[in-house]
């Protein structure tokens, strides 16, 4: 009779990851070009494409989530950085294109032209409405204005007065032809009392001609989130003003005070909250039926690139083996809730994996930190580009002593990241194009038209000698 550890080994599922599933081609109805790739965020919140970018320091800033929102997926800001910057890193996103900007920069008549010149280089913005004590609109100040203006001089008598302007109920398509019928650039939006109540650029109001595809809120800014620990209720307190959704970024989720404290957040922020990170059953069905309102499982522990966690403690849960994980306990609990497959993931092929096991979505650092826009530097190695990428657990990160509670010296004693060179790949949009059709043209083979399909619809087959003991793994349920 076999004894309490040996019944441990005999019982012990098989974890599985990229290189040890393949997807089985079916009978497709449906031609590359014509499959929907849109899927959900978190319960609230749509994506066009199924694709995120990693809260890492070396990935996701706001040149990031802009260009990858523009794309139709959604960035992930990371946390090692200051309260301040990180809100100012969501709030540049959130400002960077829009029909209404309502958070509008602005500034006063009795400040002075160098006043305003510092503050549009510090907003890379190239004009600010001129307002009174009570929000009342007195004129307008642009680059144009101050470019060769005296400092000193007082902003009330460098500004532009006869300002043309827009009310409430206007549409694009009349914003437009008012700008080009004045040649002006940017149109403030008024109340009846004259106050300030927005503004209109021409600048946003083409881009969203140019980027039909991509993810906007409601009031036609683009789709943000941002990393956040789930013992820093202030700093979420204060993303939750202007992010669309707040993602809990903490290795090992499955932890009482972690479960605790994310479950007090998620009452305080009123906004999307996703969890993780997450790797087994227990973990979800735990985490799920004790927070309220769980939005969306950010799953995978251990197989990133830069994640040396399972080299160094032989604890983690693949990408794969963890979403259906999830997707499991999903089902058992009847409950709606995206997954988002993290770790590992370098090509569509991973992708469309994800999704065949129950993944609605994909983040990615070792895919976007290789992009023009991430904000990791780039160097030259025997004649080619590469661009600096780094787990959050590494040396480097954890010197930048924010993320106390993730990876840092008190927290843990040993590094669980390192860093490496990725060969450089150009925009965000040439890599998302082949990411999409590659992930089109995996879905196609697996007969499935959208995400759900592939749920239903997609199979998938073991490598041979992938895994050692299968013949005992095709007894155990995971």
């Amino acid at each position: 009779m076999a004894g309490r550890f040996t019944s441990k080994l005999l019982n012990a599922p098989i974890v599985f990851n990229f290189k040890d599933l393949i997807l089985l081609p079916g009978l497709s109805r449906v031609e590359p070009s014509e499959i929907d790739l849109r899927t959900r965020f978190t319960t609230n919140i749509e994506l066009n494409l199924p694709f995120v970018s990693s809260p890492m320091d070396t990935v996701t800033e706001s040149e990031m989530a802009i260009a990858l929102a523009r794309q139709g997926g959604i960035g992930v800001i990371h946390r090692n950085c200051t309260v301040e910057e990180q809100v100012n890193m969501v709030k540049r996103v959130k400002r960077s294109e829009s029909f209404i900007i309502r958070d509008v920069l602005t500034i006063g008549p009795e400040m002075t032209v160098g006043d305003a010149h510092r503050y549009m280089r510090e907003h890379s913005i190239s004009g600010l409405p001129v307002i009174d004590g009570e929000g009342r609109l007195l004129g307008i100040i642009t680059g144009r204005d101050v470019r060769f203006a005296d400092p000193s001089l007082k902003i009330k008598d460098a500004m532009t007065k006869d300002v043309i302007t827009a009310h409430e109920g206007i549409t694009p398509e009349e914003a437009i032809e008012l700008m080009r019928r004045h040649k002006i650039e940017k149109l403030p939006v008024v109340d009846k009392d004259g106050r300030l109540t927005g503004l209109i650029t021409y600048k946003d109001v083409a881009l969203r001609k140019m980027y039909p595809n991509a993810v906007r809120d409601e009031q036609g800014r683009l789709r943000v989130a941002a990393a956040v620990s789930p013992f820093n209720l202030n700093r979420a307190k204060k993303l939750a003003k202007y992010a669309d959704a707040l993602v809990i970024d903490v290795a090992h989720f499955h932890n009482s005070n972690v479960i605790s404290a994310t479950k007090k957040l998620v009452k305080e922020v009123g906004i999307d909250v996703v969890i993780g990170n997450l790797g087994t059953r227990e973990a979800v069905l735990d985490s799920v039926s004790k927070i309220d309102e769980v939005a969306g499982l950010r799953v995978g522990i251990g197989s990133g690139s830069v994640c040396t966690t399972t080299q160094i403690t032989k604890a983690g849960a693949p990408t794969l083996f963890a979403v259906a994980q999830a997707a499991d306990a999903l089902a058992e609990l009847g409950a709606d809730i995206p997954i988002i497959a993290d770790g590992g993931i370098k090509g569509p092929g991973d992708i469309a994996l994800a999704l065949a096991l129950g993944a609605s979505s994909a983040m990615m650092g070792y895919v976007f930190a290789a992009c023009k826009e991430s904000p990791s530097p780039m160097t030259i190695i025997k004649g080619t580009y590469y661009k600096l990428h780094r787990g959050m657990g590494s040396p480097e990160a954890r010197r930048k002593r924010y993320a106390l509670d993730r990876y840092s010296q008190p927290a843990k004693g040993i590094p669980e990241g390192t860093e490496m060179w990725v060969p450089y790949k150009g925009e965000v949009a040439s890599v998302v194009a082949e990411l999409a059709a590659g992930l089109r043209a995996a879905m196609g083979y697996a007969g499935a038209a959208t995400v759900r399909e592939m749920w239903e619809k997609a199979r998938v087959a073991w490598v041979p000698g992938s895994l050692e003991g299968f013949n005992r793994g095709l007894k155990t349920e995971f």
